[in-house]
């Protein structure tokens, strides 16, 4: 898979704010001027274990790097109604950058950044040059700093390890809805499932997903623990052991759903999306394989350090295996449990990916 990042250099000065002079005795202070780096949160919520609680933590620690400097605030999103007037009362308090969250917040996005050109943004898992919106926007988007992620590759890495983990030969996966920052991660968790059976010979059917057919099981929301919890339990009756949700809080009702069946005696586990589950989600790490990550956070803070220090760049940065953009997390609880021969494969193959000997097919451009 071949992309191309365009970037824009974009020059911002910092200005320092001079205390007024008092009487009788003249002086003259220099005072650090504060940055505010400023994040619209998508409907899931701050508190979402998944990309906006981690793309939180990626503004959190671009003030923890520079705290003389940078000082940072959110405003949170309770429905697609709230995203241009959260991005517009940002504008209002003069925000050194503005990050929205979101592939859904991509339109919103793109008109306050048409409007206010000098302003800076960021935008989390979105590119207009492909996927973010139904049609490419005129005019240059030098004033946005798109965050995406090529997920296919640790996905691939993903499917892999469960076609080599599975006791049943099933495994499943499934998504909150059909966007493609969704089905990405669903494609390259199908494609390496495949790979395994090539090359091991097996046949290990992956349920709630077909890459060739674009088609499968989807909670219909990223909220809505009910659902996630009922899929699984559907997936579990079909006789998967290995659970990739690609649904962010929804994955919580299947984690459930999974430590239910544990309790139960039925050897089932799953794997976590986005962040690594055994930090965000941490009461369910014992049944957390591995989880399939963005490296949201880094991305996040390097941007608003960027715009803090006058170095930020429009265009596209593309997270991969190559760059720690998109990467497993480390096995937690199951680093014993993962056969030493799996483990080196998976080595191998992440090897193959980076220098293009694989290359994971996706109908979901990044």
């Amino acid at each position: 898979m071949r992309r191309t990042v365009k970037t824009l250099a974009a020059l911002s000065a910092v200005g320092l704010l001079a205390a007024g002079c008092a009487k009788p005795a003249p002086s003259t202070t220099a005072t650090k001027a504060k940055f505010l780096g400023c994040m619209v949160t998508d409907t899931g919520g701050i508190n979402d274990k998944s990309f906006n609680q981690t793309s939180w933590q990626g503004m959190k620690a671009a003030q923890a790097a520079e705290p003389d400097k940078i000082t940072v605030r959110y405003l949170q999103s309770t429905s697609p109604s709230d995203y241009a007037t959260n991005i517009s009362t940002f504008l209002g308090e003069k925000c050194g950058i503005i990050v929205t969250v979101g592939f859904l917040m991509g339109a919103a996005t793109q008109q306050a950044a048409a409007a206010n050109p000098k302003q800076k943004f960021a935008i989390v898992d979105c590119s207009y040059a492909s996927f973010c919106l139904p049609t490419k926007p005129g005019g240059k988007l030098s004033n946005i700093d798109q965050l995406v992620f090529n997920t296919v590759q640790d996905a691939f890495l993903g499917g892999y390890l469960a076609a080599g983990m599975t006791k049943t030969g099933k495994v499943a996966t499934y998504g909150g809805e059909k966007f493609g920052t969704v089905t990405i991660y669903m494609d390259g968790f199908w494609d390496g499932v495949q790979y395994y059976n090539a090359q091991h010979h097996t046949h290990v059917q992956v349920l709630g997903w077909s890459e060739p057919k674009q088609n499968g099981v989807f909670a219909g929301s990223f909220t809505n623990l009910t659902a996630g919890e009922t899929i699984a339990d559907t997936f579990i009756h079909e006789g998967a052991d290995i659970i990739f949700p690609v649904a962010g809080g929804v994955g919580l009702g299947s984690a459930k759903a999974v430590q239910a069946a544990d309790a139960a005696g039925k050897k089932v586990s799953m794997f976590w999306v986005d962040t690594d589950g055994c930090v965000s989600a941490a009461a369910y790490c014992p049944y957390f394989i591995t989880s399939v990550e963005k490296g949201i956070a880094s991305a996040v803070k390097t941007a608003v350090l960027e715009a803090a220090n006058g170095t930020f760049h429009g265009g596209t940065y593309v997270g991969t295996l190559a760059n720690g953009g998109a990467v497993l997390a480390p096995f937690h609880d199951w680093a014993s449990k993962v056969p030493a021969g799996l483990q080196a494969e998976l080595k191998a193959v992440e090897q193959e990916i980076i220098s293009g000997k694989i290359s994971p097919a996706t109908k979901s451009p990044v």
